[in-house]
């Protein structure tokens, strides 16, 4: 009786370790029956909005002549922006930064000796926002006329926005998506299948560099705003059941 329960034992554990392999089997040639394919999206554009940034300063022993002179600049500045094309709601004048200037005196051990005061430093930016986007970038290469009324305005690099990214964005997606879909068709016709069901999707990352620049890709996603003229970049994975 005992030998014959062993018996039975040991029949049941092999059914269940066929059975077991078998389906592991199954499974395993269902997950060798898929295919990945990355399907990329590219986009060239121009921007529609300039951000152009600037600042002047002025310097005097006292605050409230220093503070004259910065808002007299400040007035010849806004009047020549206005007369180049600039639009009044534009122009922001952030507050004015005050800084005391001082010099120092050591001595031959490299002690400080003296401390002298040489004034006030008053320091405004200034900051332009618009979509008049070669009006600014004009101006911001001929601001330097501002030297003749005695000025001295510095001028730093426009930076380059684009206001209908969401619907670029979308557009990409959708073309990206084409293109991987194209991809895995062809994949499985060449291996004498075709698709199933899609399994899984991901978007990789969204690039934007200057057209036609040597800009390196970043796992991160570049974001250039150094140039006018923009790639954007990016790319879909796809992975289909193969019949």
């Amino acid at each position: 009786m005992k030998q014959n329960v062993n018996t039975i034992i040991i029949a049941v554990a092999v059914v269940i370790t066929g059975f077991l392999l078998a389906s592991g089997y199954k499974n395993r040639s269902k997950v060798a029956d898929a295919i990945s394919v990355t399907g990329s999206g590219e986009e060239n554009f121009t921007s529609d909005l300039i951000v152009w940034r600037a600042s002047f300063s002025k310097k005097n022993y006292d605050l409230k002549t220093a503070y004259n002179e910065l808002n007299k600049d400040q007035q010849t500045i806004r009047k020549y922006l206005l007369s180049k094309g600039a639009k009044s709601e534009e122009l922001i004048f952030e507050a004015v930064d005050i800084q005391k200037d001082f010099a120092y005196e050591y001595d031959q051990n490299g002690q400080l000796r003296n401390t002298i005061f040489n004034g006030y430093q008053l320091t405004q930016s200034l900051k332009i926002q618009s979509k008049n986007v070669d009006g600014i970038e004009n101006i911001s290469r001929e601001v330097t006329e501002l030297i003749d009324a005695g000025v001295e305005l510095t001028s730093y690099q426009p930076e380059y926005y684009y206001t209908k990214l969401a619907q670029l964005k979308l557009k990409m997606i959708e073309s990206a998506t084409k293109d991987a879909k194209n991809r895995a068709d062809k994949i499985a016709e060449n291996a004498g299948g075709r698709l199933g069901s899609l399994k899984n999707a991901d978007m990789g990352v969204f690039q934007i560099t200057g057209e036609n620049s040597s800009e390196q890709f970043s796992w991160g996603g570049n974001f250039n705003t150094s140039s006018k003229k923009k790639t954007a970049n990016i790319t879909i994975r796809l992975k289909y059941e193969i019949n």
